[in-house]
């Protein structure tokens, strides 16, 4: 058995077609969208990806996955950071 099929982890794949079509698999929520550019929530930490007229056109959280046409300049992914206590832990460190 994998070390990603032991731990849990839901398989994550990002095809990008073009600069003008995205399909991300793993996707468990989005966090925020406009037309220039989309946050989802995956295993491997959160998706943004940036562009121009950009639109979601399948969103299907119980399988994973998600769907977005537009012209595509930029994906990145950031590490979640585990919630510190709140607002007083971030101000009497």
């Amino acid at each position: 058995m994998t070390d990603e099929k032991k731990a849990g982890l839901v398989p994550q794949n990002c095809i990008l077609e073009d600069r003008r079509k995205l399909s991300v698999s793993g996707v468990s929520e989005v966090g925020g969208f406009d037309d220039t550019s989309v946050t989802a929530v995956t295993e491997c930490g959160d998706l943004t990806v940036r562009g121009e007229g950009l639109h979601i056109t399948k969103l299907s959280l119980e399988v994973g996955e998600l769907n977005i046409e537009g012209t595509i300049e930029a994906l990145q992914y950031t590490d979640r950071e585990p919630k510190s206590g709140g607002f007083f832990a971030r101000v009497f460190r």
